[in-house]
């Protein structure tokens, strides 16, 4: 089976750095906290401050690249196709005639950006399938088209 066809908008990378971004300021914070209690700069310190700014420029650029060149997803009149992670990558298919609920997520950062998470739930264990990082009205025709294609042979999918 080929891979899902279509990547997250271009907008997601910077979705995905500031959200790394923001699991940094509590590092920083606490080396700030470290250096104010205890202000003699220490090898300590040079050392959590260098290891910090370097890990941190990793996550921050190279994680939003590397999750953007894996993301992938598709929808079809049979089923919904998703590929995702950044180390640990992850196939799902989500047939349609397993479809329950089709909902849209937008948080704070993803309004700035235009952009909205769609979660299709299904009638299985595994969860549901997210195709994360969409352009907003991307993501409202996604879900118009799956509850379109879902409804039309009128079963329910518990």
């Amino acid at each position: 089976m080929a891979d899902p066809a279509w990547r997250p908008s271009e907008r997601a990378r910077t979705l995905w750095a500031i959200n790394a971004a923001l699991l940094w300021v509590p590092v920083v914070v606490a080396q700030v906290v470290w250096t104010a209690i205890d202000p003699r700069l220490t090898v300590w310190h040079v050392a959590a401050a260098v290891a910090t700014a370097v890990l941190a420029a990793l996550h921050i650029i190279l994680v939003p690249q590397w999750r953007y060149r894996v993301h992938r997803w598709e929808i079809s009149d049979t089923a919904v196709y998703t590929r995702s992670g950044w180390f640990i990558q992850e196939r799902r298919i989500a047939p349609i005639s397993r479809i329950q609920t089709v909902d849209t997520e937008r948080g704070p950062i993803d309004r700035w950006l235009g952009l909205a998470t769609v979660t299709v739930t299904t009638a299985s264990s595994a969860g549901a399938v997210e195709i994360t990082a969409l352009d907003a009205a991307v993501a409202d025709e996604t879900v118009a088209r799956l509850t379109e294609i879902a409804g039309r042979d009128g079963v329910d999918a518990t």
